[in-house]
């Protein structure tokens, strides 16, 4: 079966934006001439400019000076795009906490060392922002603090690319039964290893950082695979 007409075209325009031939701020052909060229209804042509809104790949203002132009990509929202494939693949039968793990360390080792070598002023800022206390036993802030300091780490890499992959893998959380289990002084030590790792970064430091970018998810490794107190 043919996919609607709509769908078609914003295939189409999303294959010209993706291939690099339609750049970011470049305007799209206006509304009738889409319908010229393509041969549809304007009310196809505008599912189609919504369906690729949708998707952060266009922009649509309105007035005289108005269109759709392609957008500026943003690790942030096309990482909201991975997310949901993410997520299924991560809560299903096939993937376990090891596989994530084994996802971020390929992700954090490299990241921590580049971190050190490029971050600025402001990332450091956002990464002292970033601690939580780990006596507060508020699991749920701690688990976010956790993955917002994950975030800006690979952010500091000044690779968008590190922090677009990194987003999904960072919003995944612990299976319930994982987070039970967990050691008494788990939390103080992921505060400690992010605490040192920031330190790595302050002194540029990038064989410090992976380093305990290393051991960091070693013991995390270590701590989820061990009953607590065992």
């Amino acid at each position: 079966m043919r996919p609607p007409a709509y769908q078609q075209l914003a295939d189409e325009l999303r294959a010209e934006i993706t291939s690099g031939r339609l750049q970011p701020g470049e305007r799209l052909p206006p509304e009738p001439e889409l319908c010229v060229k393509i041969g549809v209804s304007r009310s196809t042509v505008r599912e189609a400019l919504r369906l690729l809104a949708s998707q952060h790949l266009i922009v649509t203002t309105r007035g005289v000076t108005g269109g759709s132009f392609v957008a500026h990509p943003d690790a942030g929202q096309l990482a909201e795009g991975l997310s949901t494939g993410f997520s299924l693949l991560a809560h299903s039968a096939g993937v376990g906490l090891a596989d994530l793990l084994e996802l971020r360390r390929a992700l954090e080792v490299p990241a921590a060392g580049l971190a050190a070598t490029r971050r600025s002023e402001a990332h450091l800022t956002e990464l002292r922002g970033s601690m939580f206390d780990p006596s507060a036993d508020d699991l749920e802030t701690m688990l976010g603090a956790h993955s917002v300091f994950h975030r800006l780490i690979a952010k500091a890499t000044g690779n968008p690319l590190f922090e677009l992959v990194g987003r999904p893998v960072y919003q995944a959380s612990y299976g319930e039964e994982v987070v039970a289990e967990l050691p008494p002084d788990y939390w103080h030590r992921i505060d400690a290893d992010h605490r040192e790792l920031v330190d790595h970064l302050v002194a540029r430091d990038a064989e410090g950082a992976t380093r305990t970018a290393t051991r960091h998810l070693d013991y995390i490794a270590a701590a989820a695979s061990t009953p607590s107190g065992g």
